[in-house]
């Protein structure tokens, strides 16, 4: 525990404290993009602890939240057809889709399995010949080169029965979403690291520059997340907006090559629908046409499915940060972890989640 401990300094973030203090003078209103900050925020306080009127936005960095419904109806789908063994991450399972869940198909008797490694899924293919073996590709950057990685061996190792079901999105293109929208407050974000672990910084130069917001590269731990609350506070209130990199020590700017390189040669980028939010241009990623063969929408024919989101659950507000959880008249009534309207109640990363689960339950306001 010796190295997250030293993460968790009381007597270092009450520094860090006193110096953002120190430092504001106005309002700001940050956005984190990443669930794990969300969730260290929301279990240590840290949005409390903050001077009046520095507001921390929960932005849609849950990646297992913004897949889209039709995604799930698909996952669904094929995970109810005969011979099928379809694998995917726990935080998957109790996720809504239209009507059920992966949990549900399984108690149906449908062999859905949880998996800790998309290389599980490789191995049960290569023991179940006569099975169509699907892993369910979730995620932001950070899981597409494991992802990557196991379509490369399938076929290498000439493994046919073995499929991907790919719903992969991207951040960049979500922050140039964020900012272009007409109800957007954020005045500076802490991007993910383990996003720019993979990716590296790159491209978020430009998104500083044509918005003229401080991005700050941040980790997890509580005084990560100070620190890099500290250093967007010190850069606004100076009147600038630059990258800056709080995680020196997991991020290099230029990420790490190997992974991009087996993603580039894997994935292609295309439009992808964000539940909640909608289409955002250029956000995602699918199999590029080299290996179309293990594309699991192709092999299954789900890819026509379409779907329309409940009109009680308002997640797709509390993933745009237009509203806090509890801001939710469903939220810890109707929806639960018990009984989850949308995703975010009950993935791991959700803000909702978060709120439930450290008892932020303020009294909801009208919906």
């Amino acid at each position: 525990m010796k190295y997250l401990d030293e993460f968790g300094d009381v007597e270092l973030a009450q520094r860090l404290l006193d110096d953002i203090r120190a430092t504001v003078t106005r309002p700001w209103a940050l956005m984190e993009v990443c669930g794990g900050q969300t969730h260290t925020i929301i279990r240590n306080g840290i949005d409390q602890l903050l001077p009046e009127g520095v507001e921390m936005i929960h932005g849609p960095g849950c990646p297992v939240c913004v897949t889209p419904l039709e995604m799930i109806d698909r996952a669904l789908a094929i995970a109810e057809q005969p011979g099928v063994i379809f694998c995917s991450f726990g935080d998957m399972i109790r996720v809504p889709g239209s009507h059920d869940d992966l949990f549900a198909v399984k108690a149906r008797g449908g062999d859905v399995r949880v998996v800790y490694s998309p290389l599980d899924a490789v191995k049960l293919a290569r023991d179940n010949p006569d099975r169509q073996v699907v892993f369910f590709g979730v995620g932001f950057e950070t899981t597409a080169p494991a992802n990557a990685m196991t379509v490369k061996l399938a076929r290498e190792q000439g493994i046919g029965n073995f499929s991907l079901l790919v719903s992969h999105v991207l951040v960049p293109p979500a922050i140039r979403a964020i900012m272009d929208s007409p109800t957007c407050r954020v005045q500076g974000f802490l991007a993910a690291g383990h996003v720019c672990t993979v990716m590296g910084m790159a491209q978020y130069g430009p998104l500083v520059q044509a918005y003229q917001v401080p991005i700050v590269v941040t980790g997890f731990e509580p005084l990560d997340v100070l620190e890099g609350i500290r250093r967007v506070l010190h850069q606004l209130e100076a009147g600038q907006a630059r990258l800056d990199n709080a995680y020196p020590r997991a991020v290099a700017p230029q990420g790490n090559p190997v992974a991009q390189a087996v993603v580039a040669e894997v994935f292609t980028t295309c439009d992808r629908q964000w539940r909640g939010i909608g289409m955002i241009p250029q956000s995602g990623w699918r199999l590029s046409p080299a290996f179309a063969d293990f594309d699991a929408e192709q092999r299954f024919e789900v890819a026509g499915i379409v779907t329309q989101e409940s009109p009680v659950c308002r997640a797709g507000e509390v993933l745009q940060g237009l509203i806090k959880p509890h801001q939710c008249a469903a939220f810890g009534r109707a929806c639960t972890p018990r009984s989850p309207l949308g995703a975010p109640m009950v993935s791991s990363e959700g803000a909702c989640a978060a709120y439930h689960a450290f008892r932020r339950l303020d009294a909801p306001v009208a919906s």
